[in-house]
């Protein structure tokens, strides 16, 4: 679950004081384009699951989710997986840590439902390098930023993906869903 500009940049989309590490000045940036058919399909991916997260999400979101589970009460019910090479613990309930990409892959591996990973640019960068990433959900906003972080950086191991669901909303929000679909198949354009 990304939300991403044209240039890639995913940071602090929720509000100016979400991060601003690296100086980063744009946070909010997508308040202006929520609508009918965003709202919808967002309350759809609110709904209880498990999720995985990276440690600079999840201080994030530790002390703002569970004083506003009015809005997301499956982020407080749902297990909440975290990598983390410094943190052990935490008073959020259902929580508990990772500590590299193998304890990642035995998450998958197990029985139960989809993980999902919100926010985490970092980690989702670990994940496709690992190839551990099974479908992208993606929210591609109509700007460019110019900095911040980003979703997709150099080093990532080539992935196929096939299109299985799109939407566009009336601000011009691409709401997208992408399955793996195995390597990359090259060849020539033939005109």
């Amino acid at each position: 679950m990304s939300m991403i500009t044209l240039d890639g940049v995913m940071q602090a989309p929720g509000g100016p004081q979400e991060d601003t590490s690296g100086g980063f000045k744009h946070g909010g940036w997508t308040a202006f384009y929520s609508d009918e058919l965003f709202g919808k399909i967002l309350q759809e991916e609110l709904k209880q699951t498990d999720y995985l997260l990276g440690r600079k999400t999840f201080e994030i979101f530790e002390p703002y989710w569970p004083q506003h589970a009015d809005f997301w009460p499956g982020i407080n019910e749902g297990a909440k997986f975290v990598l983390s090479g410094t943190r052990e613990k935490s008073d959020w309930k259902n929580t508990t840590f990772l500590k590299g990409p193998a304890d990642i892959e035995k998450l998958k591996n197990s029985e139960g439902g989809d993980i999902q990973v919100w926010g985490s640019s970092k980690l989702i960068q670990l994940l496709l390098k690992h190839d551990l990433v099974d479908e992208l959900r993606l929210k591609i906003y109509p700007l460019i930023l110019g900095e911040g972080k980003k979703l997709f950086e150099n080093g990532l191991m080539p992935a196929a993906f096939t299109l299985t669901e799109s939407h566009v909303t009336s601000k011009g929000v691409i709401i997208t869903n992408y399955k793996r679909a195995g390597k990359v198949i090259t060849g020539n354009v033939v005109a």
